[in-house]
């Protein structure tokens, strides 16, 4: 039996015979050594030492972690287990089987066995024991264990020990050259390991692609913004008018200007990206990842030349792409996303098949640049949001001239003439009844969703489990999935948030946690968003009908209120449009749970209250908040009626 730092006993497996130990004498480090192994006096029972009166209970979690963390990484097999348990019996087993000499820790043997298993969760996500580290990778439990000798990955990351890290071609390799992707390279690199990026942008249907960054920068969050601008500045136009402004030439948009502008802009961010990576000596490789087998990966370039490297560790980032209709003309005459921001010309008289987010900001700024615009709603407008809120973004862009055919779905579209842009025909069907429409248009876009890019990359071959229905990645609170050196993050990770800036705090994190020694997890609890549509709708926290599911009715409090900002009541705009409201929890001291704003700048709002609610925002700290006068984030601080109460929230004045 041995001890760490005089704190926590080791079972070591006997050495298999005809197999010496390395070194002389037992297999124990120097005194004074990190992690250092010391002889437990007789007798004595051991346990996690005490610190001394003064120690916070973080401090001492800290301790705890710091020393599991050593024990992990000093030895070579290191086993979490029970003496009484048969799943651990069944993993010693094994590897004494395999003559491969284990460090086991039984949690029912020491004092505060409880806790280190406490402090184990938080580090791995299992509960439960067996809990196996091999080489410094968590294997997972018995199962999992089991699996890995069965497929050969068990012995592969028993190799790593003895053959060492330059085995590999690259300490980390990331699929992906997104914004998470990118993130994650950059900070391993800057913690001085080995890394590369392959980034490789299958063409669209209609051929576009684009350069390093992901879609965020080429054909999403950048492009769709400044287009959200362009439109805003049209009805400036239109408003300033009221303010004094006096011009009498004919005023219209220009597409192309528009449009060359903001690819500009994208081909500059494009070339920051690359430089950075050379920078941090990155290597950046515009070939197609797939796997080929354990810690091996093939590249696939444009010329169809394939170069294979490996990696003790790998990040999968590869995002997600726009999902056709299946239907007769989608893919040889729609377009999605991909292909809009860079489209060559204007896309005239448009049909935006969908109801999501891009659906509706696509939508939004189209028309506010002056075409005819028609959103085809299957069901319900931006699933997942807040529903309320959801009804007061179409009701708006309706009065302000998009069309909406609402429980429809095309079922033919037609190509009637070629050009720039064509004539299409489109037959849609009613989801409720027999009835059929059709209309011709310039453009059709599509925006019903989009779709993981994890089945073409051979994550069979290693065995790294998808939701076959999705293709989305499980992975635990650290972004593991089952195979342990795989990791995945961004959009196309299970149940987390499809955004950019969640992706690069997950990068950077991930980063942070395999080569920099931090246990620092990415948050994804209340994470905050906006819909760039005409009038903008931030939110932050939970909507109103899932707060109502997990906390039910009774237990909240909604304070809401219309208001009308000082800019518009000049201009003439409706002074019963905007909407802010807050969800709060009665029976945690009014915690606000949910933050609701639809008005001008909702994106800036939402951001600094998204601070305040991870620092526990409740209704009275709102209260005894003095507002910004005047501004349309400090109706916030003057929030007075509850929908309980029913009373109207109509304003008659400012």
């Amino acid at each position: 039996m041995a001890q760490l730092g005089d704190c926590i006993t080791l079972a070591q497996s006997p050495t298999p015979p005809g197999r010496g130990k390395v070194g002389t004498g037992p297999n124990r480090r120097p005194a004074g050594a990190r992690g250092a192994l010391v002889s437990s006096p007789p007798g004595r029972r051991a346990r996690l030492a005490t610190p001394g009166t003064g120690t916070s209970i973080v401090e001492t979690r800290e301790a705890m972690r710091r020393r599991l963390q050593d024990l992990i990484e000093n030895n070579r097999v290191m086993i979490f287990s029970k003496s009484y348990c048969p799943h651990s019996t069944r993993v010693k087993e094994l590897f004494s089987s395999l003559g491969v000499e284990y460090n086991a820790l039984e949690l029912d043997k020491i004092d505060n066995g409880s806790s280190v298993q406490e402090v184990l969760l938080e580090i791995t996500n299992q509960k439960t024991v067996p809990n196996v580290f091999v080489n410094k990778v968590h294997m997972g439990g018995c199962d999992q264990t089991l699996q890995a000798h069965q497929s050969g990955l068990l012995k592969k990351v028993l190799q790593e020990d003895s053959r060492g890290s330059g085995t590999y071609d690259y300490d980390l390799i990331v699929i992906g050259g997104g914004s998470g992707g990118l993130a994650c390279a950059k900070e391993a690199a800057v913690l001085g390991k080995k890394v590369m990026v392959l980034d490789f942008v299958v063409p669209s249907p209609h051929g576009t692609t684009w350069g390093l960054g992901g879609t965020c920068v080429n054909v999403g969050c950048i492009p769709k913004k400044l287009m959200h601008q362009a439109a805003l500045l049209g009805q400036a136009l239109h408003d300033s008018r009221k303010y004094g402004w006096e011009y009498n030439q004919q005023v219209k948009h220009n597409w192309e200007t528009m449009i060359e502008a903001i690819q500009n802009y994208i081909g500059s961010l494009n070339w920051g990206y690359k430089l950075s990576l050379r920078e941090k000596a990155v290597t950046y490789i515009n070939s197609y990842g797939t796997f080929v087998d354990h810690h091996k990966i093939k590249a696939t370039n444009r010329k169809e030349q394939e170069t294979s490297y490996t990696a003790a560790k790998f990040v999968i980032a590869t995002g997600e792409r726009p999902r056709y209709l299946g239907i007769q003309g989608d893919k040889e005459y729609c377009i999605t996303s991909d292909d809009l921001f860079s489209l060559p010309y204007c896309p005239g008289k448009t049909l935006v098949v969908g109801a999501s987010y891009v659906a509706l900001e696509c939508a939004g700024f189209l028309a506010g640049i002056g075409l005819d615009v028609t959103v085809m709603v299957r069901s319900i407008l931006l699933r997942g949001f807040d529903q309320e809120m959801a009804e007061k973004v179409g009701s708006y862009m309706e009065q302000h001239g998009v069309k909406f055919l609402r429980k429809f779905i095309p079922v033919t579209i037609q190509q009637l003439e070629k050009g720039t842009p064509g004539k299409l025909r489109v037959v849609a069907k009613s989801i409720e009844g027999p009835e059929t429409i059709e209309d011709v248009y310039n453009t059709v876009l599509l925006a019903i969703g989009r779709d993981s890019c994890t089945r073409k990359i051979g994550l069979e071959k290693i065995g790294v489990k998808i939701n076959e229905k999705t293709g989305k990645i499980p992975v635990n609170d650290v972004e593991q999935t089952n195979v342990p050196y795989v990791y995945a993050i961004g959009d196309i990770l299970e149940g987390k948030p499809e955004l950019t800036p969640v992706a690069i705090q997950a990068g950077k994190l991930l980063a942070r946690r395999l080569f920099g020694g931090s246990l620092e997890k990415c948050d994804y609890i209340n994470v905050p968003t906006t819909v760039f549509t005409p009038l903008e709708y931030g939110c932050c926290g939970l909507s109103e009908e899932k707060a109502i599911e997990v906390y039910t009715k009774d237990n909240l409090e909604v304070y809401h209120t219309l208001f009308w900002p000082l800019e518009w009541t000049i201009a003439d705009r409706d002074n019963n449009t905007c909407y802010a409201k807050i969800i709060c929890n009665k029976r945690d001291n009014d915690r606000v749970i949910g933050f609701h704003v639809f008005g001008p700048n909702a994106g800036e709002i939402t951001q600094g209250f998204a601070v305040a609610m991870k620092c526990g925002l409740t209704k009275q700290l709102l209260n005894d908040t003095i507002g910004i006068h005047p501004t349309c984030g400090e109706v916030f601080t003057t929030l007075e009626i509850t929908k309980s109460s029913g009373l109207a929230i109509t304003q008659k004045g400012c």
